[in-house]
């Protein structure tokens, strides 16, 4: 019994020890490069509100990090709460109607419409529409983005 003590405290330091020990740097994600990106390769991802498709997220040789996506919400749906983004956003709609909500602020967007969103903004998306309404959305990240 006498033994049982300083076994379990050795196996504790051991294992804080272990639970302390450097983790392998994470690799770069490697830089995005000239693409096309064809619509009917672009996976389908079906959401309560509609679907979403990605289409590219990592670093390039100017930005931290850009990312796309295509979303199609439905009649009445919204992209979700509304979120303040750190990072700038630009929205194009491709077709249907999207209201864009923007600290306070709502404004009805058509095909072919362009909405920029600031960094810093409490933002939100919105069909009002009687049919799906899609959209692309490009946010990008520098080292000026803010990082919380």
């Amino acid at each position: 019994m006498k033994y049982l003590l300083p076994l379990a405290l050795s196996a504790a330091v051991i294992g804080a020890l272990y639970a302390q020990a450097p983790t392998a740097p994470k690799t770069p994600a490697a830089k995005l490069v000239s693409a096309v990106y064809e619509w009917d390769q672009l996976q389908p991802s079906p959401l309560p509100t509609g679907v979403r498709r990605a289409v590219f997220d990592g670093p390039t040789t100017t930005l931290d990090r850009v990312h796309c996506h295509i979303s199609t919400l439905n009649p009445g749906e919204r992209s979700g709460q509304p979120l303040k983004h750190l990072q700038e956003e630009i929205v194009i709609v491709k077709e249907g109607t999207l209201e864009a909500n923007y600290d306070g602020t709502a404004k009805t967007a058509g095909p072919g419409s362009v909405i920029f969103l600031a960094s810093g903004a409490t933002t939100f998306l919105r069909n009002p529409g009687k049919v799906p309404v899609t959209y692309t959305v490009i946010n990008y990240f520098t080292p000026l983005t803010p990082k919380n």
